[in-house]
């Protein structure tokens, strides 16, 4: 289940990318697929061991092109182990919710990108997730749990404010609003309720068969309930210096 929508953030076969907090590396192993040259980064190693595992499945399967390489490593999104200017691409998923320092992640994701390059922001939307935190305490106030919530124009401006120039956003996921206040309602770590037991069984039919239903369903009610507002932006190139 992608929040990134490739056709509006175009990857080229070789680009360097960097999937910043992969978590279970959802994004990386479809850049993988397209002939990226990836690296997938988390401060959690269980689930970075988990990635390296699928990369080299996906590897001994051939599922991904000639070329195309990919890595996980552990690492800090506040200090990154990368030179200057290192990745075509940088993609951060559903994770500068989770950090104090979300100016300084930002400025460690510029550094690291090259002028011309492209990167893909994604968050719980404004009001999808104001629900979630009216109805259920323990949906954020857990140790490493989501700290804030963006409004769009919030994210926006600090994306300017880093030196990024956003050219795109959308809503994704739908679908997944109404789990997750269902979650809420019924208790967190409670997966026996029925209403959010059925509504999962939904869910995972929706993502495994991809219904003309369903699809047309969530993209009428994106703009409403999206779970996740997704922004794109590009890291400008410095203006050229007259020698003269």
């Amino acid at each position: 289940m992608l929040t990134v929508d490739f056709s509006r953030f175009p990857l080229a076969p070789g680009d360097r990318v960097l999937d910043l907090g992969c978590g279970a590396g959802r994004h990386a192993f479809e850049c993988y697929r397209r002939g990226a040259q990836v690296v997938a980064l988390d401060q959690n190693g269980e689930e970075i061991r988990e990635v390296a595992k699928w990369f080299a499945a996906m590897k001994e399967a051939g599922e991904a092109p000639a070329g195309a390489t990919a890595t996980a490593m552990e690492g800090d999104a506040l200090a990154l182990p990368f030179p200057d200017e290192s990745f075509d691409v940088v993609i951060i998923s559903e994770v500068m919710e989770h950090i104090p320092d979300d100016k300084g992640v930002l400025a460690e994701m510029v550094r690291v990108l090259r002028p011309g390059g492209r990167i893909a922001i994604t968050v719980p939307r404004y009001g999808p997730e104001k629900v979630c935190w009216a109805l259920s305490d323990a949906y954020h106030e857990v140790e490493g749990g989501h700290i804030r919530i963006y409004k769009a124009d919030e994210l926006l401006a600090k994306i300017r404010e880093a030196g990024l120039k956003p050219y795109g956003t959308h809503h994704a996921h739908a679908l997944h609003s109404p789990y997750w206040w269902l979650k809420c309602a019924f208790g967190v770590d409670n997966d026996k309720a029925l209403p959010v037991k059925a509504y999962h069984k939904l869910l995972v039919w929706d993502i495994m068969k991809k219904p003309l239903a369903t699809r047309v369903a969530e993209q009428a009610l994106n703009p409403l309930i999206g779970k996740s507002f997704v922004a794109y932006a590009t890291k400008p190139h410095l203006p050229s210096v007259d020698a003269r």
